[in-house]
């Protein structure tokens, strides 16, 4: 057989093996975009939320990567300014962490919710599911802010469609025990418990994005 036809021929056993075996799916791509709460400020990179909610899931069976796309001191609106690099392409979800800081600052509520907002637009465009994590304003800031800071997490879950997690420290927040020593971020045990709970709702998420994949 002349060369150039079993060279032809080897290729073309070499595209049914292919065809045959297709090469494994790669793990749903979850992002973790926040601030230092759940970028884990103060602990070892295993210790921290998205290596945690990663062990939690897979221990489940979920065939997941969750990434850790959280900057320290970020606000909303800093958020946005880097979300398309912090965001790669192939991302199928992203847990939406922010506002903490805007809180802390006293962040005109308004100005926190157009950043959040235009973050979910964003993002939906680009068919990922949206996972928000809410957040509560410190009771030093006063009833009428706590008011329409709290709201915009609910209300933007109500207005575009996204899940919703109403508090991110739930079971964590004022528990000393479960803060590192500036009582303000989690330590590893706090991060456990955020875990355990925020949990349910991010296998909804990778629910949703089963669905939309059909």
């Amino acid at each position: 057989m002349p060369r150039q036809a079993l060279l032809a021929r080897l290729a073309a056993l070499c595209a049914l093996a292919l065809l045959a075996f297709p090469a494994a799916a790669e793990p749903m791509r979850i992002v973790v975009f926040g601030d230092s709460l759940s970028a884990g400020l103060g602990l070892m990179a295993p210790q921290a939320f998205p290596a945690r909610l990663e062990a939690a899931l897979k221990a489940k069976g979920y065939d997941v990567r969750v990434e850790n796309a959280g900057v320290s001191g970020d606000t909303a609106s800093a958020g946005l300014a880097r979300l398309e690099w912090s965001v790669r392409e192939g991302t199928a979800a992203v847990i939406l962490e922010l506002g903490a800081n805007d809180a802390l600052r006293g962040v005109s509520p308004a100005v926190t919710k157009n950043a959040l907002e235009t973050i979910v637009r964003r993002l939906q465009a680009r068919n990922i599911e949206v996972l928000i994590a809410g957040m509560r304003a410190p009771p030093n800031l006063g009833n009428d802010y706590a008011a329409a800071f709290d709201a915009i997490f609910p209300d933007l879950a109500k207005a575009h469609g996204a899940a919703l997690y109403p508090f991110f420290l739930d079971g964590v927040a004022a528990e000393p025990k479960l803060n590192l020593p500036d009582g303000m971020h989690p330590s590893a045990d706090g991060v456990a418990v955020i875990v355990e709970r925020i949990l349910p709702a991010v296998e909804a998420l990778i629910e949703r994005v089963k669905t939309r994949k059909g």
